[in-house]
């Protein structure tokens, strides 16, 4: 059943679309004629996206995409970024990778085609990746001079391994999906025309669980990441706590008691 629509944010640009169902927003990047090169527009027009979806209930995951059948992104538009009047303009511009990193909704990308420089940022900065089995990947901003800065080198050296993302950050080169789940940068590789419906299908699941503890787990895989090991395990055991407390949990517990599905209510 779909939910009644909400009031969607005026995104400012017919590049960016939002659509939701079933407590699931796709996020889409559109503008394929340029390989859903983003413009500063549509950055601004992701990060109120992102932002509107974490401050209601209708959204519960979240699918970020790109139109088309060539390419997810291939990261910032080259031709927008001499409109930075200085490189501190361009230091401190609005960035939609911090944002996709920010959410507290979960989040899943579906990569089809290229995702190269900032479309691999992107990619990088959701919490789950699946990929076409015609996607690429790549970090080619050293073929131009200069090298990513959305979390390119934290983030790949986390899925992939240093000598991995060395390899990717130094040589420039592209990598096929296959390789790119053989280096965990992807959880699963599907058909390009089965890509979209696999990835709505695994939010569904995702928006069906209690949505406090969906976002605390995100919370928690970052510390896990980031924490020594006994600081981490502190902080998950306060967070395990935390979400005992909530009527979700309650609920959860009485329906597994009555053998049925637990209906959670985000308390």
């Amino acid at each position: 059943m779909t939910h009644p629509r909400p009031a969607l944010p005026g995104l400012g640009t017919e590049h960016v679309l939002l659509d939701v169902a079933d407590r699931v927003a796709t996020l889409t990047l559109n503008r394929p004629a340029k390989l859903n090169a983003v413009t500063p527009e549509m950055s601004g027009a992701l990060v109120r996206a992102i932002q509107w979806c974490d401050t209601t209930d209708d959204v519960r995951a979240i699918v970020v995409t790109g139109a088309g059948e060539r390419s997810f992104s291939v990261g910032s538009d080259i031709g927008e970024l001499d409109r930075y009047a200085t490189p501190w303009d361009y230091r401190n511009r609005v960035d939609y990778c911090d944002a996709i990193r920010s959410a507290r909704t979960p989040t899943i990308a579906a990569v089809r085609g290229y995702a190269l420089g900032g479309g691999l940022e992107t990619a990088l900065s959701c919490d789950i990746r699946l990929a076409s089995s015609d996607a690429s990947f790549g970090a080619p901003e050293i073929t131009l001079g200069w090298i990513g800065g959305g979390g390119m080198a934290a983030f790949l050296n986390r899925a992939a391994g240093p000598s991995n993302a060395a390899l990717m950050l130094l040589a420039g080169e592209r990598i096929d999906a296959a390789r790119a789940l053989q280096w965990h940068l992807v959880s699963e590789v599907v058909e390009g025309a089965e890509l979209l419906g696999r990835a709505r299908t695994l939010a569904a699941v995702i928006a069906s669980r209690a949505p406090v503890a969906a976002e605390t787990a995100k919370i928690n895989l970052r510390a896990a990441g980031n924490l020594p090991e006994d600081q981490a395990l502190a902080y998950e055991r306060d967070l395990q706590t935390i979400c005992f407390a909530t009527e979700d949990a309650a609920e959860g517990r009485r329906a597994f008691a009555e053998r049925r599905a637990p209906v959670f209510r985000k308390r």
